[in-house]
């Protein structure tokens, strides 16, 4: 996979991954080091190198991925641009499409669920499963949704 530089963008919307996680969950995504010098693009470094998947997706009625980490774009088998282009909707197979919109419906509802298990499919046609994924809203600074989020570190092939 290319590695994508961590542009501007990529750590603003990284330091608003972490934050709209707490703010939906109460609990901390990652371990966050206060006040050093480069904060925000510290977070996005470790968000970006953890060993657990995260993605996310604007909040357009049918949503583009806009964001991956190192082991999400692994997982899939995907370039960051590839990734980033991608319909979200696309990360399951069509059956599993309906299932997909309606956990989406809940997290809008809700805020956030940690209880999620599903079907996904890789660029390539692999199938894998996850299981015990937490789906959250992300905020923007003003409180507004602006797209979800998803991470896991359960997962396997079957197929």
């Amino acid at each position: 996979m290319l590695k994508k530089s961590l542009s501007d963008a990529i750590v603003s919307h990284s330091v608003r991954l972490v934050d709209s996680y707490h703010a939906m969950t109460g609990r901390a995504l990652l371990d966050r080091a206060q006040d050093t010098p480069n904060v925000a693009m510290d977070i996005a470094a470790a968000l970006d190198a953890a060993p657990f998947v995260v993605v996310s997706h604007g909040a357009q009625l049918d949503p583009v991925l806009n964001y991956g980490n190192r082991v999400a774009l692994e997982l899939w088998g995907m370039t960051w641009e590839e990734f980033t282009q991608t319909p979200s909707r696309f990360t399951a197979e069509e059956p599993q499409r309906e299932e997909r919109a309606r956990l989406l419906q809940a997290v809008s509802a809700n805020g956030f669920i940690d209880d999620y298990s599903g079907v996904r499919i890789s660029k390539s046609g692999r199938r894998f499963r996850i299981d015990s994924a937490t789906v959250w809203n992300v905020l923007n600074g003003i409180g507004e949704r602006v797209g979800q989020a998803a991470t896991f570190t359960d997962w396997k092939w079957i197929d």
